[in-house]
C-alpha cells in the first residue's frame, strides 16, 4: 500500500486562478493545469528568489520533491507563454497556512490567519466577504492539521 501524500504548505490562495491570451476565448484554447503546489513553488523560487532548500522547508517537503515540482511548474508556464494556452491554477494536496479575503462591496483584498475570525472588511466595514481559500475547498482541515501538529 502506498504511503499517503503529505499536504504541501501553500502560504495563501492565489489572487487569480487563470490566465489566457487577450482576444481569444478560453474555450478555444488548450488548457494547462498548474496545481496549487506548483504555483507555490514558482512563487517561492522565481518570485521571492528563495533557494530550493528554503522553499522546500516553507512547503514542508523534501528538497528533491521541490526540485521536481519547480521543474514541472516551469515547464507548464513556459508552455503557456510559448503556445498561448489557457493556464488554470487549482487542485493538489495542499494546506493553506493563511487565507485571503475579498470584500464584495469595495473590492479590498486582505490577508488573514485561520486562527482569527474576520467578520467585516477593515476598509469599509462590509460583511460581504469572499473566502478565497474556501474556493479551493479549504476549510476544517486547518483545525485538524493544527491539532495534529500540537498547536
Amino acid at each position: 500500500m502506498p504511503r499517503p501524500r503529505k499536504l504541501r504548505h501553500v502560504d495563501r490562495p492565489p489572487l487569480l486562478t487563470g490566465f489566457k491570451p487577450l482576444g481569444i476565448r478560453s474555450s478555444e484554447l488548450q488548457p494547462i493545469d498548474l496545481s496549487l503546489d506548483e504555483y507555490e513553488a514558482i512563487r517561492l523560487a522565481d518570485h521571492l528568489g528563495l533557494d530550493q532548500s528554503e522553499a522546500a522547508d516553507q512547503m514542508d517537503i523534501s528538497r528533491s520533491t521541490f526540485s521536481r515540482l519547480i521543474e514541472q511548474a516551469r515547464g507548464k508556464v513556459a508552455r503557456f507563454l510559448v503556445e498561448g494556452a489557457h493556464l488554470r491554477i487549482g487542485g493538489g494536496d495542499v494546506h493553506f497556512v493563511g487565507n485571503r479575503l475579498q470584500c464584495l462591496t469595495c473590492g479590498n483584498m486582505f490577508n488573514t490567519d485561520f486562527d482569527r475570525a474576520v467578520d467585516a472588511c477593515p476598509s469599509c466595514g462590509s460583511t460581504k466577504l469572499v473566502d478565497l481559500a474556501g474556493g479551493f475547498g479549504h476549510g476544517r482541515c486547518c483545525r485538524r492539521h493544527r491539532r495534529r501538529q500540537g498547536r
